[in-house]
């Protein structure tokens, strides 16, 4: 896939939603998203609500919102408000274990805390969906070690390119 990924940014964080904490992991993803050379096309911020992540993710991998990869950042953990993944999981047609793999994988060369996160990637029609931690540097370096594979995995959920 030669054209720039279309991305949508969604951080979940109770904090920040209510106002009383500014959001940094959707603009560290922002930078890093502009360094690939792809396109932040929206972001949002939504609490630690299962189903207000839910209808967000349904809402942005529908087709007319052309977006080809929605990142979340956030509610990954072991907290009782954490439920990003359980969000996803409902809503995506197919999981993409390897991609949360690889991401944990790298994690665990920098730190063995990798091990406690929960996401979760799959795709819900033909947008890819990929659960980050919330933290900026832990969504950042979970980002670029599967970014190298996102542009392919988009162009499969596409029809092309096996």
């Amino acid at each position: 896939m030669k054209e720039a990924l279309r991305v949508g940014v969604l951080t979940v964080s109770d904090r920040s939603a209510r106002g009383e904490r500014e959001d940094e992991s959707g603009p560290a993803l922002g930078r890093l998203i502009q360094r690939l050379g792809w396109a932040a096309v929206v972001s949002a911020v939504v609490p630690d609500d299962r189903r207000k992540i839910a209808a967000l993710l349904r809402r942005w991998c529908a087709p007319s919102a052309g977006l080809d990869l929605v990142l979340t950042t956030g509610g990954t953990g072991l907290g009782p408000r954490d439920v990003t993944p359980e969000a996803t999981l409902a809503v995506v047609d197919k999981a993409a274990p390897g991609l949360s793999e690889l991401m944990r994988a790298r994690g665990l060369r920098k730190t063995p805390f990798a091990a406690l996160s929960r996401g979760v990637c799959g795709s819900l029609r033909r947008t890819l969906v990929v659960n980050l931690p919330g933290s900026p540097r832990g969504a950042r370096e979970s980002l670029e070690a599967v970014a190298e594979v996102l542009p392919h995995a988009v162009k499969m959920l596409r029809g092309g390119g096996h």
